[in-house]
């Protein structure tokens, strides 16, 4: 059988290996430790036993040569050179193993640590390296020179040349490194895949998996012929760590010649990102007065590089803060959690409540000169104590207050407190301490400016204290701090001045309760009702009146208030509750110099004590029974008294001897003591009403009775017991005085009516006897006259009418020279007396009376119309009617108007005119 072999040629990243040369340029300064924080190596997975691993490298600047190792995990152990290698053999290895190895100096008790990662072959974990370390791992994995790796056959037990690793009968291909972001050029070879059959018979050569014929597709592919592996564009760890592909190789009829080989490739992590804080600005917040090394808050930030390498590997540190009060550096801030912590004392609210942090995150563990950094704010507020004692303003507070007075602010407490405002550590907590044994007085606390404000609860009298001195102590609603200690300015006093004014006479007893019979008679004294004026340093007089007495049976005397009745008092009434008669009383003084009258009520209350002095009354006043004796016939009657216990029942009731036939027809038999029966005692009574005597007697001392009047209606029954239709309208005949009245009624309305008629008749007469004054024909009241319109002019329609009318005042008249006026004018003589007419006139005087008036009409020269000329307005040219002017008035001379004068005064003027007579 042909043995074949694979051939895997690697060549080194031009940009890597001068990166590699940079770095191994720079020589830090020498510090011991070792080199690397974190190793990561690829096993097989199996170790056997006393296989060497890895070499760690510690840097001992001291040159000691007895320094130990120390491996956490017993399965491993670390040589005086450093080497790893395994105790024990390990088999099956699926998952990374991690450990510690720690070295320690012989005279040092200083332990330096370091982490190893142990990646069994083919587990799909990238190839962390470390920025110090990436020269020593490129230069193993990449070689300048190709190496060549045989196939061994199944059963060969040894090792092959150049680094093939026996696992169980099968050989593992060391995985591929490739550094991300490569700068090509591309494609670049990777590795050179061979059989050793392709001198024999033609090889094709092919790759496959994720990167290759699978999404994503064409990053690596291969030559077919010559079997090298190229890769085809940079790669970038952040997107995929990672590849798995496999080789195969047949002939070229498509036959397998070679089993498949696993291709593991991993990209090695360049510090391509820089650290990304969660939020650029962070709130946190930290107790005024804490101390060092108290917790503040926590900022994150996290890189997208390899977090297992010092690419990914975040540092924190604080660049600066703001304000430096009191120093510039009062916080520190945790390198790898980023805790910010307190470093000094000193933090005070009232002076800086708040620092801006500007925290710096950087990669590469922090190395300034290889790393990525980035910033954020970190805002801390310094949250307030109670770590300020309110502070009075004043030692000493005064304020007035007049007596008997409440709910009125005597005085204004002013506070000053250097805490947070409106919290509890600034809210004012006032208390009186001393001063005020009887409560008179209480602090209230401004919400708005924290003021205490000191207000009377309870009235002060200036007859008991003319001034009050308080002590007022002032805290806050919190605690005050831990070593805080109350200031001296948190006391203070405050004295208050009591004003006297004119207090009321107060009644020493109010109400005032006394006790009397009922029936007491007018003029008896009751009591003395008196009062008393509270201002004892000034002399006033004290006077009483009557406020309210609802029956109006009491009088006080204004002097003394001695109290007596005006009329008798009854217990029965309707101004009585519960045997109780109230009446108020007023007292008043005559007021001090400057100040008015003031008053005081009092109320008198007048228990009555009851006397039988009310009869009982019978009740009820009407029944029914049947006119022939049953068992279920009969009436139940009892009593009802005014007045109370003992003048009240047990009732008596006896039927009187006269007349006889109310005993002879009627019994009654006593139920209780309040209560009895009344019954036929015959066993038929013709039916009717019958009204029945029955004396009721009280048990008072002395008894009262009275003679009530109850009454039965007799009347035929059914087989029930009850009054049949026929028999209730024949016991409800009338009685003799009930017919007496409705005669008398049907009598006086007869005569009113027959007095109408006669009333009438005579009316009638009258009218016959006087005939009407005017003819009815030639009446025009109330008729309506209509009159020819003569229509308007030519010219004269536009006329003014205010020349008519009436003018609003007079005194164009008045001013206007003796002559001809343009208005009635009334005469200023004595008005006429005319006739009164009465207010029920008889028919026959109405023409008389229309007589006098007219008589005395006539002769009244102030009734209108007046005897004056009137002038009116010029009517205009132009008119086809002419002018009435052209008309001439003729007179024969010898016609005789001295029948003028006969016609009455307002006739006088045109008298004077025709008749002949005298000019006036």
């Amino acid at each position: 059988m042909n043995v074949g072999c694979v051939i895997l040629a690697c060549t080194l990243f031009a940009g890597a290996s001068s990166e590699s040369k940079t770095g191994l340029a720079v020589k830090p300064p020498c510090r011991s430790g070792f080199s690397q924080n974190f190793y990561t190596v690829l096993v097989p997975r199996v170790v056997l036993h006393g296989q060497n691993i890895l070499k760690v490298k510690f840097e001992d600047c001291q040159h000691s040569k007895e320094v130990g190792f120390v491996s956490s995990d017993p399965n491993f152990s670390v040589r005086p050179d450093g080497t790893v290698y395994a105790e024990q053999e390990l088999s099956n290895l699926s998952e990374p193993i991690q450990f510690m190895v720690t070295a320690r100096e012989l005279f040092d008790p200083h332990i330096w640590e370091t982490t190893v990662k142990l990646a069994p072959a083919g587990h799909p974990h990238p190839l962390p390296l470390t920025k110090v370390g990436i020269e020593e791992m490129l230069s193993r994995v990449w070689d300048s020179q190709p190496r060549v790796f045989k196939f061994a056959r199944k059963h060969q037990r040894s090792s092959y040349a150049n680094g093939l690793r026996r696992q169980k009968r099968d050989w593992v291909i060391p995985p591929i490194n490739v550094p991300e972001n490569s700068r090509g050029p591309f494609p670049h070879m990777l590795v050179r895949i061979r059989s050793d059959q392709d001198k024999d018979v033609g090889i094709r050569y092919s790759i496959t998996g994720a990167g290759a014929d699978q999404p994503p597709s064409g990053i690596y592919n291969i030559d077919p012929i010559s079997g090298n592996m190229f890769v085809t564009q940079p790669l970038d760890r952040e997107e995929r760590a990672s590849f798995h592909l496999r080789a195969h190789a047949v002939d070229m009829n498509g036959n397998q010649v070679e089993n498949p080989i696993d291709l593991y490739i991993y990209v090695i992590d360049m510090n391509d990102n820089r650290p990304e804080f969660k939020n650029q600005v962070y709130n946190g917040s930290v107790a005024e007065g804490s101390k060092p090394g108290s917790s503040v808050m926590q900022v994150t930030a996290s890189d997208s590089d390899d977090s297992t390498t010092a690419n990914g590997m975040v540092r924190y540190r604080i660049l600066s803060q703001t304000p430096h009060s009191p120093i510039p550096n009062m916080f520190t801030i945790n390198s790898e959690t980023g805790d910010i912590v307190t470093v000094a004392a000193g933090l005070d609210r009232e002076k800086v409540s708040q620092y801006t942090i500007i925290v710096q995150a950087t990669d590469m563990e922090g190395n300034l000169n290889f790393g990525l950094s980035n910033t954020a704010t970190a805002l801390i507020s310094i949250t307030d104590i109670n770590d300020n004692p309110p502070e009075l303003t004043v030692r000493t507070f005064s304020g007035e207050v007049p007596e008997n007075k409440v709910n009125v602010v005597v005085a204004n407490l002013t506070v000053v407190d250097r805490d947070q405002p409106h919290s509890p550590n600034w809210n004012a907590v006032y208390r009186i301490v001393s001063g005020d044994p009887s409560g008179h007085f209480t602090i209230r606390t401004n919400p708005v400016t924290n003021e205490g404000m000191l207000t009377v609860i309870k009235p002060v009298d200036f007859e008991m204290n003319r001034a009050f001195m308080l002590t007022v102590v002032v805290s806050n609603q919190a605690h005050l701090a831990s070593g805080i200690q109350s200031s001296l300015q948190s006391t203070a006093g405050v004295t208050i001045s009591v004003q006297d004014v004119n207090e009321p006479p107060v009644f020493p007893v109010n109400p005032k309760t006394i006790r009397f019979e009922e029936g007491v008679p007018a003029g008896t004294t009751l009591t003395v009702f008196s009062a008393q004026d509270p201002d004892h340093f000034v002399h006033q007089i004290v006077r009483y009146s009557k406020l309210s007495d609802p029956a109006n049976w009491l009088r006080i005397n204004r002097t003394n208030g001695q109290i007596t009745t005006m009329a008798v008092l009854d217990r029965e009434s309707m101004y009585v509750r519960n045997n109780i008669y109230e009446a108020t009383f007023l007292a008043f003084d005559n007021g001090k110099s400057g100040s008015p009258q003031a008053s005081g009520t009092g109320t008198l209350q007048i228990y009555l004590i009851d006397v039988n002095d009310n009869p009982p009354v019978l009740i009820p006043q009407e029944g029914q029974v049947c006119q022939r004796a049953r068992p279920n016939s009969r009436i139940n009657i009892t009593a009802s008294d005014a007045d109370s216990d003992p003048n009240v029942g047990p009732f008596g009731f006896e039927l009187p001897t006269f007349p006889p036939s109310v005993r002879r027809n009627w019994t009654i038999t006593r139920l209780s003591g309040d209560y009895a029966q009344l019954r036929l005692r015959i066993p038929y009574l013709e039916a009717g009403v019958y009204e029945i005597p029955i004396t009721v007697s009280d048990s008072g001392n002395p008894q009262l009775s009275n003679r009530s009047m109850i009454r039965i209606k007799v009347c035929p029954c059914d087989h029930n017991g009850d009054c049949s239709a026929t028999g209730a309208v024949a016991a409800a005949g009338l009685g003799t005085g009930a017919i007496i009245a409705i005669l008398i009624c049907i009598i006086v309305l007869l005569s009113m009516v027959l007095l109408f008629v006669v009333w009438m008749k005579r009316r009638e007469k009258e009218k016959q006897a006087k005939p009407l004054l005017i003819d009815p024909e030639d009446d025009v009241r109330d008729n309506i006259l209509k009159y020819d319109e003569e229509g308007g002019g030519e010219e004269d329609q536009d006329y003014d009418l205010s020349q008519l009318q009436q003018p609003e005042s007079l005194d164009h008249i008045i001013n206007k020279p003796t002559g001809v006026r343009r208005v009635d004018e009334r005469p200023v003589i004595p008005e006429s007396q005319y006739p009164v007419r009465p207010s029920l006139p008889h028919p026959g005087d109405i023409g008389d009376f229309i007589h006098d008036g007219l008589r005395a009409a006539d002769n009244d020269p102030t009734a209108p119309p007046y005897d004056s000329l009137l002038v009116f307005d010029y009517e205009g040219n132009g008119s086809t009617a002419g002018s009435v002017s052209s008309l001439n008035s003729t007179s024969s001379g010898d016609q005789d108007y001295d029948y003028l004068n006969d016609w009455g005064p307002r006739f006088k003027k045109l008298a004077d005119l025709y008749g002949g007579g005298d000019d006036d």
